[in-house]
C-alpha cells in the first residue's frame, strides 16, 4: 500500500512534464504496459480519455473495471482533463487549434478560417459534387507553410470507396508550387475493405501518429472517405439497425479522440439518400441517422452547380451561422470563383 501511495505521489511530482512512461501510473507494471502498448494504448493521454470497460476489455491485460478506472483517474490527473475549467481557460485552450485552408477564401470564410483541429467535419452531397476533391486538397494544404494556411503535417488517409488518386495529388500540388514527390512521401492510405476492418485503422492510425511524431513528424489530418459505404452495405433492414448505430457512435467518437490527442482535424465525407416524402424544397438528406448529426462538428453540404463550379452550404455548427460560399475545382485543385 505504502508503495502504491508513493507512486501517486511520484506521478504527482511529474504532472509538469511531457514524458512520462506508463510504468509511472499506479497498478501499471511492465507488463500491463507492455500490453496497453500493444493494444494502441501508448500515451498518458490515450489512457486519461478511454472508458474504463475498454481497458479491462483488451486481451491479454487480467485487470478489474475498479482497477482500469484507479490507472484511468490517475492519467487523468497528470494529463489535465476531465476536470472544469474556467470559460476563459478554454478560450486560451482553443487558441492552440490550427485550421487547414480549402484553397477558397470564400469557403474559408463559410468556416470561420478553415477547416478546424480537434473536429470532425463532415462532407456530404451527391456523386460528383465534390467531396473527394475537397479531401485530396486539403490532404495536399495541410502540407503548407502555416502563414499559407497548412500546419506543416503529415496525413492519414481511411480509404473505404477506393477512391484515393495519387495522380491527382500530384497535380493539386503542382498548383501549390510544392514538390508533389515530397507531398505523397507525407500522405499514409490504408484501404478499409469492410466496418470492423475500418474502425480498426482508426487505432492503427494512433500507432502510427506516435511513430511519426518520435520522428518529428505530426498528423494533422485524418480522412475517412467514405464514413457510411461499409456500414450501408453490410446493414440492412431495420432489424440491425441498432447494431449498426452503436458501431457507428464508437467509430465517431474514436475519430473525435484521435483528433484531440495529436490535434489533428478530422474529415469524413458522407452518401445521402432522397426523402421520398418531401415534396417541395431539397429531399436530399445524408446517411447515418442522428448518430453522425450529433457527432459531427460541422456539416457542410456539397452541390453541383454550372461546369467546374460547386456550392458549399454549412448547414450545422456550434458557433458559425448557416451560409453557403461558391467555389471552382479546376485542373490545379480547388481555388474562388473568379
Amino acid at each position: 500500500m505504502k508503495d502504491m501511495v508513493e507512486k501517486v505521489e511520484s506521478v504527482e511530482e511529474k504532472s509538469e512534464l511531457k514524458n512520462v512512461d506508463l510504468e509511472d501510473l499506479p497498478h501499471v507494471g511492465p507488463a500491463i504496459a507492455e500490453k496497453l502498448r500493444e493494444a494502441g494504448y501508448t500515451t498518458v493521454e490515450s489512457i486519461a480519455v478511454a472508458s474504463p470497460s475498454e481497458l479491462a476489455s483488451i486481451e491479454g491485460l487480467s485487470i478489474s473495471e475498479s482497477t482500469a478506472a484507479k490507472i484511468i483517474a490517475a492519467a487523468r490527473k497528470l494529463a489535465s482533463v476531465g476536470g472544469f475549467e474556467s470559460g476563459d481557460r478554454v478560450l486560451e485552450r482553443r487558441k492552440k487549434i490550427g485550421k487547414i485552408t480549402t484553397g477558397s477564401k470564400a469557403f474559408d470564410e463559410l468556416l470561420g478560417g478553415g477547416i478546424e483541429t480537434q473536429a470532425i467535419t463532415e462532407l456530404f452531397g451527391e456523386f460528383g459534387s465534390g467531396k473527394t476533391q475537397v479531401c485530396h486538397q486539403l490532404a495536399v494544404n495541410v502540407q503548407l507553410p502555416k502563414e499559407e494556411g497548412g500546419l506543416e503535417g503529415a496525413v492519414i488517409v481511411i480509404d473505404t470507396e477506393n477512391t484515393f488518386r495519387p495522380e491527382r495529388i500530384i497535380q493539386m500540388a503542382e498548383g501549390k508550387g510544392l514538390d508533389p514527390q515530397e507531398v505523397l512521401k507525407n500522405i499514409y492510405v490504408a484501404q478499409a475493405y469492410n466496418s470492423n476492418h475500418q474502425m480498426l485503422l482508426v487505432d492503427n492510425a494512433k500507432e502510427l501518429a506516435n511513430k511519426l511524431k518520435k520522428e518529428g513528424k505530426e498528423v494533422r489530418l485524418l480522412i475517412v472517405d467514405s464514413l457510411m459505404a461499409h456500414f450501408r452495405a453490410e446493414y440492412v433492414g431495420r432489424g440491425t439497425l441498432a447494431d449498426r448505430q452503436q458501431k457507428l457512435n464508437k467509430h465517431l467518437h474514436d475519430l473525435l479522440r484521435f483528433g484531440e490527442l495529436f490535434n489533428a482535424a478530422i474529415v469524413v465525407t458522407n452518401q445521402v439518400q432522397a426523402r421520398p416524402d418531401v415534396f417541395y424544397g431539397d429531399p436530399t438528406k445524408p446517411v447515418g441517422g442522428h448518430i453522425v448529426a450529433h457527432t459531427a462538428t460541422f456539416r457542410i453540404y456539397l452541390k453541383k452547380s454550372k461546369g467546374e463550379l460547386r456550392v458549399a452550404r454549412l448547414i450545422d455548427s456550434p458557433h458559425l451561422p448557416e451560409g453557403e460560399a461558391l467555389f471552382k475545382i479546376t485542373e490545379k485543385g480547388i481555388t474562388d470563383k473568379k
